[in-house]
């Protein structure tokens, strides 16, 4: 039986997430713990009290979405649950490189922290937002995009989630006439995103070079016995990768969850186990592998669900 462990990214975040796993395991107590060290910030306060208003905002946003998933990796471990391939959405990538042994959970909080600062401060000061294209082929979302881009406005994919499901990010305007034009092109839905950033463009370039220095105080780890994918091609990460490189990137290059998708379908997956807030990307790979056994782990009683199941 194989298993993969997904960890969501921005715009999964709810109010009180984590709090269920704090209370009941000392292992999810460690993490939030080490968290509040790490980053000097009360990520215990922010995710369990905050407003959806201010779990919003990046850097809070990406700090608590890993300390929960962190968290409940560290309970399912526990439990003896293990998994083959991991792979995260944008910021989730962390925690899998964290379970994949590229990564010490210290320094992942570490970089998340400085990473949602330079995402959310280090871009040109416009409005932006995110949209979810539904049911239209993503060639042509990149085509509605680039015509809109020749009318001087900027708006491109930043996700690749699932054949049916393409997110672009750009300027608010851009966005919001792309949606309009996607409509009429025949998407099924369009629905305008959670998230307050440019994420996954070229807007972020200054934020990647800042970022970059970041990358480079970190010691990087040669792996275990886990696939950890990557979300800039799909390829699984080796320790012979220039993670500087890879991850400085990624916060300018579109996610390719949707490579990931292929690489789950070619090796016969039994079982996507989503840990963190939300469901998402267990929603992606239903659409896709449509035999596919999925648990979305964001509460214990769902915790519970799944290890009744495995």
């Amino acid at each position: 039986m194989k298993n993969v462990f997904l960890f969501p990214g921005q715009g999964s975040q709810f109010a009180g997430m984590g709090k269920d796993f704090y209370d009941n395991f000392e292992e999810a107590r460690k993490v939030y713990d080490l968290a509040n060290e790490v980053t000097n910030m009360n990520i215990k306060e922010i995710c369990f009290e905050a407003t959806d208003e201010g779990l919003k905002k990046t850097q809070n946003a990406q700090l608590c979405i890993a300390a929960m998933s962190l968290a409940v990796l560290e309970v399912i471990s526990k439990k003896g649950i293990k998994a083959e391939y991991a792979a995260g959405l944008s910021l989730g990538e962390y925690v899998g490189l964290v379970y994949g042994g590229f990564l010490s959970m210290e320094d992942c909080f570490k970089l998340l922290k400085m990473r949602g600062y330079f995402m959310e401060n280090l871009i040109p000061n416009e409005e932006y937002s995110m949209a979810a294209i539904i049911g239209l082929d993503s060639r042509e979302i990149e085509k509605v995009c680039e015509d809109i881009r020749k009318e001087g406005k900027f708006v491109v994919p930043a996700n690749y989630n699932y054949s049916g499901q393409t997110v672009i990010s750009g300027n608010k305007e851009a966005v919001a006439k792309a949606m309009e034009a996607l409509k009429a092109k025949g998407a099924k839905r369009v629905v305008e995103l959670n998230t307050s950033g440019p994420f996954h463009t070229e807007k972020l370039e200054e934020a990647r070079k800042e970022y970059e220095k970041e990358l480079k105080k970190i010691t990087f780890g040669n792996g275990n016995e886990v696939k950890v994918i990557k979300n800039l091609d799909g390829k699984l990460y080796t320790k012979s990768d220039d993670f500087v490189d890879i991850l400085s990137k990624h916060i300018v290059s579109p996610v390719r969850f949707d490579k990931a998708l292929s690489i789950f379908a070619e090796n016969n997956i039994d079982n996507f186990i989503e840990i963190g807030p939300g469901k998402s990307m267990t929603g992606f790979v239903k659409k896709e592998i449509k035999e596919a056994k999925c648990y979305s782990i964001d509460t214990v009683e769902k915790l519970n669900e799944l290890l009744g199941g495995l």
